[in-house]
């Protein structure tokens, strides 16, 4: 069992706790929707599309505004890791706003999809390597609870289905609705760690 692996306890909740935890996790989900859309058809694949999108502006916002702002103070390296993280991340979103003008049926749209799962493996594999890791290591269980809490107040910010009048994934996606999801989620991070601004 690696250093970042967490046993199997059957208590998520628990587990959630853990910001590291909590991530790793979320890493796992994202991995799990990857395989479905690629798997998927029709609408099957639009509402498994939808829902990664989701999980990964929520996923991402939250460690903009909880992880890395800890990394680049807390340990050495912190702020050059961070920079690495954030110029995959912009190379991973630039795969996706690619996406955002394509139907899950258009036969460009698996190709970049592709693309987008190779970019957020790599992402995801070198934040438990370089970041999650040196998070563990350099602070203590109230630490990791609290940024949990706010990754989590991250999470519930998010709509959990499309909103009404918006019937394709490409419209659903759109920029707009994304960025004030984003917007939305980080009052929500700077409220649950007391950072109301």
């Amino acid at each position: 069992m690696s250093e970042l692996q967490t046993p199997h306890a059957g208590d998520d909740q628990a587990q959630d706790a853990d910001v590291v935890a909590l991530l790793m996790r979320q890493h796992g989900d994202i991995r799990n929707l990857f395989d479905e859309v690629e798997a998927g058809a029709g609408e099957d694949r639009r509402d498994a599309f939808r829902r990664l999108v989701r999980l990964l502006a929520v996923h991402e916002t939250a460690e903009e505004e909880v992880v890395h702002p800890f990394a680049r103070r807390s340990f050495p390296g912190g702020e050059q890791i961070v920079e690495d993280r954030l110029a995959e991340e912009k190379a991973a979103k630039e795969t996706l706003a690619a996406l955002d003008d394509l139907d899950t049926d258009d036969p460009t749209f698996m190709p970049r999809f592709m693309k987008l799962r190779t970019d957020v493996q790599e992402h995801a594999r070198a934040e438990e390597r370089y970041e999650f890791i040196h998070i563990r290591r350099s602070t203590d269980l109230t630490n990791l609870a609290a940024m949990a809490k706010a990754v989590k107040a991250a999470e519930a910010m998010a709509p959990t289905r499309p909103h009404p009048g918006v019937e394709s994934g490409a419209a659903n996606m759109a920029l707009g609705p994304v960025a004030a999801l984003m917007d939305r989620t980080k009052d929500a991070v700077r409220k649950a760690m007391g950072q109301e601004r």
